[in-house]
């Protein structure tokens, strides 16, 4: 994964809508990126909700919040439809960019090693700076670590 106090490197990706998403477009905005598995397994479902359900929390603090996984935005639509999702979620089917980002690792499971995406998220100041990282995330209280963190950061 991508260390604390480098600049996020540039992404263009398509979210659920088929519109083109790019880091620099976002600039001037504090970001929330978390990387996760497959739509609509469970911790992934768990996740989407909690992000969702703390939408306006992170938006008062000036946050977009994006979701990215390997599914495409046809399935990523009907995750959204399906859990009544607020988040953006973009489709890295290639896996560029989650490779760039050290997301996209060998994994281990049952015996079997498979490559697959690495539960991670990033929080990037509105310079593009990466200010906080977590790998291999536990769904549990995530997401209210990630709010506190974003606070936290915005007072320093």
């Amino acid at each position: 994964m991508l260390e604390i106090g480098t600049t996020a490197p540039d992404f263009c990706l398509n979210n659920q809508d088929d519109v083109e998403i790019c880091l620099r477009d976002l600039r001037g905005k504090w970001i929330v990126l978390y990387f996760y598995p497959k739509d609509s397994t469970p911790g992934c479902t768990t996740e989407a909700c909690e992000f969702t359900e703390a939408m306006n929390d992170f938006e008062a603090l000036g946050a977009v919040i994006l979701g990215v996984s390997a599914d495409s935005t046809k399935r990523h639509r009907a995750f959204i439809e399906k859990q009544h999702l607020g988040v953006t979620l973009l489709s890295d089917e290639s896996t560029q960019m989650m490779q760039e980002y050290g997301v996209w690792a060998m994994k281990k499971n049952y015996g079997k090693e498979y490559m697959g995406i690495v539960r991670s998220t990033c929080i990037f100041d509105p310079q593009g700076i990466i200010r906080a990282a977590w790998s291999n995330v536990k769904v549990k209280n995530h997401v209210a670590a990630v709010a506190e963190e974003l606070v936290r950061l915005q007072r320093t």
